[in-house]
């Protein structure tokens, strides 16, 4: 078969076109005519070449074995030359060749090819050199690649970490503009607040479009050159990132931290798509290149110089308008936690969803990632996540503290010791209130006889009282009461070794600080209608089912549940505590970035400078403390923590009162009780005051009366609540449970003043009244008492400060002119005026 038809086709559309037209023609007279139907082997795999073939018309496709090199599988198109090389080098077959449709093929047996090859050295020799530059180009855009990969893997974005979580309009808006964004080449300008997280939303933008196999790389701009060689690299020297990118995507992250000098070329290269090289001084300018890069900026506001050249505008939302969102968010990060640590999914309660969108996320998705997974780390494999376990960083600047532990070293080591609170609890608080409880039931059972009634009822009540703006609930880290419950709990668990219980502390939030409140109204009756102040034995016993409560509940739950959550001492303590001048907190910053073990919280052994604890025994966390109300002022987290986290604070007194306060409606109605508890303990000289002549050894009359004023304090602050939304016409007040606190200074200036009497007038008899105990006569013993003008003037003092300081506080929390809040200022007024006239005056 011969024709010059053949060879010019030969020439011009097969590999063989670098043969001479002798060659080609002698090609031509040996090729034999073939068609094979579709699905069928032309060669196989393995086996010795039995002919060259040249595919006329139709396709044909290759497939292998060799898994090391999946390059040889192949497609082939007319012109296509086959086992050229495996003739020419006597190779076995790489790969099986079948047809895809019906194919016409010009074929040369390979017998008759090994005779023209020997017959014309110049197709070996052709081919030969064909190969040797085939080779040279490969290995040059191999070294050129190889350059190319190390210049951009220091910037390369290998993949987008996830898409867009949530189902919000604000979420599907994005995803629309993602989409939009990814059809087409323009340049894309994505904005919004820190944490979002904007340089995935510009990997989704590549990774979506039809470039997404070209390199994406991210360069934050507040570290790029002055002088834009790293960029657009230097004429007639290296290359520039833009040069080694080609079709790829550039990031310019952060532009707002561009150098000013690099604003025009980048400029220049939104707008025209041209670059140009940097060149050094006194050499002519280079020429604009052009570049086939896209550019995607990210950045936390708009730039006005660029904005204009920008074809897509992106502005992604902040977490706090996408509150829908949150649960999707959050699902999102506890799975992707748990299957990289291989741990059970915890459930997500309610209430703690509640406190997370209740949340404005000032570190939007990074901060909400960090919160989640911390939360999991502390829930220490717990089928559930709890409110208190999620503590979103403060929101408040903290401002006017001293961190007194710093300010006096010898009293961080001295809360760090053995001594405090171990050896002071089991050393001699333990043996010393069983011998008050003893002496109580054994000993004389009037106040003037019984030295623990006079200490009980003259030194504890106005000591602590004075004490709880110093240094809050102090009392409860020396408390008797639960020093007895974790000898309970020890010895519970050593003769009965097994798992305590877990708190539920759903229910406990919910119902806990309304049992508190129903026993210590019991108590103010009790102590009231029996006379407790007085009687010895009722006060050992008042002591004794309080200590019990402890030593029951430690008996059953894990740590000091009833000091959290039920006792009723404890709950006036952290109300009170909300006052303090002082607080145990831990840095936020400290605890997010360095601590993974939570050990303050849970407990562990030693590590660093922190010691071996059983974690908090309120399972309160230092960094997530809302106030004073959860911190017994144990000291654990101090010892435990190998950070120097923790810091024991002078700060503003009740300063969360008007900043991070969380108000409760237990608490305000224990507040009032308390309030009430005042007149109560005065009921006589109220009874006198007013006027009434009612008689109180009758029990039920005493009881109704009692109810009354305890009751009354609460109905009239309310009233003047309801005064107050009168006068407010264009302005709506707090609510009644947010402005309730004000009153706190004058409920704890009221009780102190009441207990003023009794400390200045009584507490001095100490000496004759222990004497008179041990049945001795101790009357030439010295006294120590108060002229009863100067007890007045101090009762009197104490109710003006604490009417100022509620007056003071009210204004703060509300937030309101001071005419707007006359209403709760009369009220508070007239509160002191009725203390003033039944405690100074009586």
């Amino acid at each position: 078969m011969t024709s010059p038809e053949t060879v010019i086709w030969l020439k011009e559309r097969t590999a063989l076109g670098i043969l001479s037209p002798e060659v080609l023609n002698a090609i031509a007279q040996v090729i034999e005519e073939k068609v094979v139907s579709a699905e069928t082997d032309l060669v196989r795999e393995g086996t010795p070449p039995e002919a060259l073939y040249i595919l006329v018309e139709g396709q044909l496709e290759s497939n292998t074995t060799n898994q090391t090199n999946p390059a040889l599988a192949c497609g082939f198109l007319p012109g296509a030359v086959i086992e050229l090389k495996e003739l020419l080098l006597d190779e076995l077959t790489p790969f099986t060749i079948t047809t895809v449709t019906e194919c016409h093929l010009w074929v040369v047996p390979a017998a008759k090819f090994h005779e023209l090859a020997t017959q014309y050295p110049e197709i070996a020799q052709a081919f030969s050199r064909q190969l040797a530059q085939e080779l040279a180009q490969v290995t040059s855009a191999l070294g050129y690649e190889q350059e190319r990969s190390l210049a951009l893997r220091p910037y390369l974005v290998t993949k987008a970490q996830r898409g867009i979580v949530g189902t919000s309009r604000y979420a599907v808006r994005l995803r629309e503009q993602i989409r939009e964004a990814a059809a087409d080449r323009k340049s894309v300008d994505i904005f919004g607040e820190p944490g979002l997280e904007k340089d995935n939303i510009a990997a989704l933008i590549h990774f979506g479009s039809p470039k997404r196999r070209e390199p994406i790389i991210k360069v934050n701009c507040g570290i790029l050159q002055t002088s834009g060689a790293d960029l657009f690299g230097r004429a007639g020297g290296k290359p520039g990132l833009l040069e080694w990118l080609g079709e790829g995507t550039l990031v310019l992250n952060n532009i707002q931290e561009l150098p000013e000098e690099l604003l025009p070329p980048v400029t220049q290269l939104l707008k025209t798509g041209t670059y140009t090289p940097v060149s050094r001084s006194g050499e002519p300018a280079p020429k604009p290149r052009p570049s086939k890069a896209r550019i995607l900026i990210v950045s936390e506001k708009t730039q006005p110089t660029i904005e204009r050249c920008i074809g897509h505008i992106i502005k992604v939302p902040p977490l706090r308008v996408r509150k829908a969102d949150v649960q999707a968010q959050v699902e999102y990060y506890t799975s992707l936690y748990i299957r990289s640590r291989g741990v059970p999914k915890p459930h997500i309660t309610p209430e703690a969803l509640r406190r997370l969108q209740s949340y404005d996320f000032p570190g939007n998705l990074k901060e909400l990632k960090n919160l989640v997974e911390r939360a999991i780390v502390q829930a220490e494999g717990a089928n559930e996540l709890t409110e208190e376990i999620f503590w979103p960083a403060e929101t408040k600047k903290k401002r006017f503290r001293v961190n007194l532990l710093n300010a006096y070293p010898g009293l961080r080591r001295f809360l760090r010791s053995p001594w405090w609170p171990d050896r002071i609890n089991y050393g001699f608080t333990a043996t010393a209130f069983a011998i008050i409880v003893a002496v109580l039931f054994i000993g004389p059972q009037t106040r003037d006889r019984n030295f623990v009634l006079n200490l009980f009822w003259a030194w504890w009540w106005p000591f602590f009282l004075f004490l709880f703006p110093f240094l809050g609930r102090i009392w409860c880290s020396v408390c008797p009461f639960m020093i007895y419950g974790e000898i309970t709990q020890k010895l519970s668990l050593w003769l009965w070794p097994r798992k305590l219980k877990r708190w539920p502390r759903e229910e406990a939030e919910k119902w806990g600080g309304w049992f508190m409140f129903g026993l210590f109204t019991l108590i103010f009756l009790w102590e009231e209608l029996w006379h407790l102040e007085n009687t010895a034995y009722l006060s050992a016993c008042l002591l004794l089912l309080i200590t019990a409560g402890a030593m029951i509940f430690s008996a059953l739950f894990e740590r000091r549940f009833w000091c959290r959550y039920l006792c009723p001492i404890g709950g006036m303590n952290g109300l009170f505590a909300k006052l303090s001048m002082t607080e145990l907190r831990a840095q936020q910053g400290i605890c997010s970035a360095s601590c993974t073990t939570y050990q303050c919280y849970k407990g562990g052994p030693q590590k660093g400078e922190g010691m071996e604890t059983n974690g908090c025994p309120l399972y309160s966390h230092p960094a997530q403390l809302e106030d004073n109300r959860d911190c017994v002022l144990c000291m654990t987290c101090l010892k435990a923590c190998p950070h120097r986290s923790v810091e024991f604070n002078l700060r503003p007194p009740g300063i969360e009162l008007w900043t991070t306060h969380v108000p409760r409606t237990y608490e305000v109605a224990l507040l009032f009780l308390l309030l009430g508890g005042i007149y109560l303990h005065r009921l006589p000289e109220l009874q006198s005051w007013l006027g009434l002549q009612l008689d109180l050894t009758q029990f039920w009359q005493h009881l109704g009366l009692s109810l009354l004023v305890l009751i009354i304090p609460a109905i009239f602050t309310f009233g003047a609540y309801g005064l107050l939304k009168l006068l407010t016409f264009n302005r709506k007040p707090k609510s009644f449970v947010e402005l309730a606190y004000g009153y706190l200074p004058l409920v704890l200036g009221g009780n102190l003043a009441h207990y003023l009497r009794l400390g200045l007038g009584e507490g001095g008899r100490i000496l004759p009244v222990t004497f008179a105990t041990l049945g001795f006569s101790g009357e030439q013993l010295p006294i120590l008492v108060a002229h009863p003008a100067v007890i007045a003037f101090l009762q009197g003092a104490t109710i003006i400060f604490s009417v100022l300081m509620t007056m003071l506080l009210t204004q703060k929390i509300a937030k309101q002119p001071l005419r707007s809040l006359l209403g709760q200022h009369l009220a508070a007024i007239a509160l002191g005026v009725s203390l003033w006239a039944i405690i100074v005056l009586w």
